[in-house]
């Protein structure tokens, strides 16, 4: 039987005004109140998961309320998000988490105060931390544009790794290391960034998962190894700030570089020749799901779950490449582009 819209007592007050979130408002009228909290506002796949999330909870009856942190990594903003919601009475909230880690004791303080978190994108640390997960299989997206890499390039590449932080946050690790399985680098320990011991690895360095980051961090690893041949990045913007740097560098025709997200200015990037390749992966559905299992906990008072014997529900990873692999599955830039977001 459905329960009414009830809003929870208040665990937390609002956090100071010196803190800047980018937050949604409006009068909740007696449907439920549901959060969605990204990373940051500007990233074009979260502004993505962003209107997901509110076409869904149009659908459904909800009061979304949107917050970000004010760049990637910061988890401080994402906590004060958490305890808005907290003090709003909300029934819940999806979260991008800046800080894997971090970011869960005020996880736990909000399921002890009885709402649903679902992380979206990216699993908390422990996974189980959230109720569940909807998110792309991030080793897998990895491992695509590994294996995409070593039949394009070859095995001798020299490996450039833009990578997000120096956080080992868990979209970061997973992604950056199921591109060196894919490639077919011993990773060592799956839950680190950095202890690997091949030849082949010119460098990592940090982005923030931005294109000024992307082209300060190319910058920096042309200045170690100026004969690098193949470039993986956490992201496309990333990715977009690593080319700028090459092109700078006259090396933009000699180094082959991919990339994760599949948004249409990534598909476009592939298509004009800036990327080899490209996983993509699909906010819309991340977000929407993510509205629709919480508003059916607020109707019924059971929370949402993943999978049985699962750490999250796989909301699907393509390949997107004009320069198809033997062996590696993929999908064009006119299929890319039917599905592409931002």
């Amino acid at each position: 039987m459905s329960r009414p819209w009830v809003p929870r007592l208040a665990a937390a007050v609002l956090a100071a005004s010196t803190v800047t979130l980018a937050a949604c408002s409006g009068g909740s009228d007696g449907r439920p109140i549901i959060g969605l909290i990204t990373k940051t506002d500007t990233n074009p796949f979260f502004v993505t998961m962003k209107k997901g999330a509110q076409d869904q909870a149009e659908k459904d009856g909800i009061d979304l309320r949107t917050f970000a942190g004010k760049v990637d990594g910061d988890n401080e903003s994402q906590v004060t998000a958490i305890e808005n919601l907290m003090a709003l009475g909300a029934e819940g909230f999806m979260i991008t988490p800046n800080d894997s880690r971090a970011i869960v004791p005020a996880i736990e303080r909000a399921k002890e105060a009885g709402l649903a978190v679902i992380a979206l994108d990216s699993q908390l640390d422990p996974p189980d931390a959230a109720d569940s997960t909807f998110a792309t299989d991030n080793f897998r997206a990895g491992e695509l544009v590994g294996e995409w890499a070593r039949a394009k390039v070859g095995e001798d590449a020299r490996i450039a790794f833009l990578d997000l932080s120096p956080d080992q946050v868990s979209v970061d690790v997973q992604r950056d290391q199921g591109f060196m399985q894919g490639f077919g680098i011993d990773i060592g320990d799956p839950q680190r960034i950095g202890d690997e011991n091949d030849p082949r690895i010119s460098g990592h360095d940090v982005t923030d998962g931005a294109a000024d980051g992307g082209r300060t961090a190319m910058e920096n690893l042309l200045q170690r190894d100026p004969d690098i041949t193949l470039v993986y990045a956490i992201n496309e913007p990333a990715a977009a700030g690593g080319y700028e740097a090459l092109k700078a560098a006259g090396k933009a025709d000699s180094v082959t570089v991919v990339a994760i997200d599949g948004g249409c200015p990534g598909v476009q990037s592939v298509k004009d020749g800036q990327l080899g390749a490209t996983s993509q992966q699909y906010p819309l559905k991340m977000a929407a799901d993510g509205v629709t299992a919480i508003s059916g906990f607020a109707r019924t008072g059971v929370k949402p779950a993943n999978p049985a014997g699962q750490d999250f529900t796989d909301t699907g990873v393509t390949l997107i490449t004009d320069d198809p692999q033997s062996g590696v599955e993929s999908e064009d830039t006119t299929s890319g582009a039917e599905k592409c977001w931002g």
